[in-house]
Formats: structure tokens, sequence, C-alpha cells
């Protein structure tokens, strides 16, 4: 037999077909043909699931009662910690454990200082009383949690965060830094006390 009627394998090709495919050889290309009708259900079920799950987002900002509106600019450290100082010294009303306690006008603007180690000063609120909450960090990344009414941000160096903040229930609730800021980090707290 001549070398042209042997494959690669060594046999000869079978008669009227093709052939046999080596492994080096690449399979046939099918990436271009229809889909089954088993991909084509789940296609379209990943889909249908995806329309749900994205409109749902817009459904729970207006039914979720969780959505707090939040405004950001941008400030310097220094700009914004002398515009808290001056605040706290103009609202004091006392101090607990080294830190001022303020009790702002219901409706004014409240300075919240995030810096390592702690949040200052302590807010003394009226319940039902809508207050704008100025927040910002003097040094590194912190994370702001309420508790147990369970609002998390993130407050970052550089800006100015503005979150509206309506009390509807007394008590003592602590603020929490939940964005790992330093050793002193687990130690990290502040407090909201609301009053009527």
């Amino acid at each position: 037999m001549s070398a042209a009627g042997v494959t690669e394998h060594g046999g000869s090709p079978p008669p009227g077909g093709e052939p046999p495919r080596s492994t080096l050889t690449p399979p046939p290309r099918v990436w271009w043909k229809r889909l089954g009708p088993d991909e084509r259900r789940w296609l379209i079920v990943a889909f249908v699931w995806c329309l749900v799950l994205f409109s749902g987002m817009y459904v729970w900002l207006g039914i979720g009662e969780q959505q707090t509106p939040i405004e950001s600019y941008r400030i310097t450290t220094s700009d914004f910690a002398a515009e808290a100082d001056t605040y706290i010294a103009d609202r004091q009303v006392g101090e607990q454990d080294g830190v001022p306690v303020v009790e702002p006008i219901p409706g004014e603007d409240v300075y919240l200082v995030a810096s390592q180690f702690q949040f200052r000063p302590i807010l003394r609120l009226q319940r039902d009383e809508t207050y704008r909450l100025l927040v910002s960090s003097t040094d590194v990344q912190h994370g702001l949690s309420l508790q147990p009414t369970n609002l998390n941000f993130q407050v970052l160096p550089g800006y100015l965060y503005v979150i509206r903040v309506t009390p509807d229930e007394t008590g003592e609730f602590p603020l929490v830094c939940n964005e790992f800021c330093g050793l002193g980090h687990h130690v990290m707290t502040g407090k909201i006390i609301v009053e009527d």
C-alpha cells in the first residue's frame, strides 16, 4: 500500500468515510449552531430572573423604608475639623468620659467627627425631629454604623456626608466603626441619645 492511503493511526481510511481523527486535530466548530431546547429554557429563566432582581432594586427604593437620602461634598479635613470644633463649642451642654455632649436645635446641621478611635460629640436629639447630620473623617477611612437601626455608611477623609435623620424612638443608640481603621478600631464607638 502506498503512503498516501495510510492514516495518522497507521490504518487505512474506511471505505466511503472520513479517516479517523487524531487527538491533535481540533474538534469541529459548533458554537454557531442553534441552542437546544433545554439550553433555551434555562437561558430564558435566567434572563427573566435578572429582570426581576433588577426591577426589585427600584421597587425596594420606594417601599423599603431603609433608604436614607445621602449627599456628599468635597471638604478639606482641616476645614471640617475647624467647623466641627466651633459647632461643638457653641452647642456643648455637658461631657461624658471626656467626650463633649451637644444638644442641637431641631432642624439644624449637626456635626459628627470620626477620628481614630472615637466619634465625637455625643449627640442628644429630640424624638420625631429631623436633623441634618454632617459626618466626615479627620484622618483615615472609617465606617459609621448606627445600631439597632442598621444604618451603615462609609466615611472617608476629604468628603462631607450629609445624612437626614429623624429619630422615632427614645433611648441610647451606639455608633460603631465597621471599617478597620487601626489598632484601636475595636474600641471606636460613639453615642446618640434620643429624648422626648
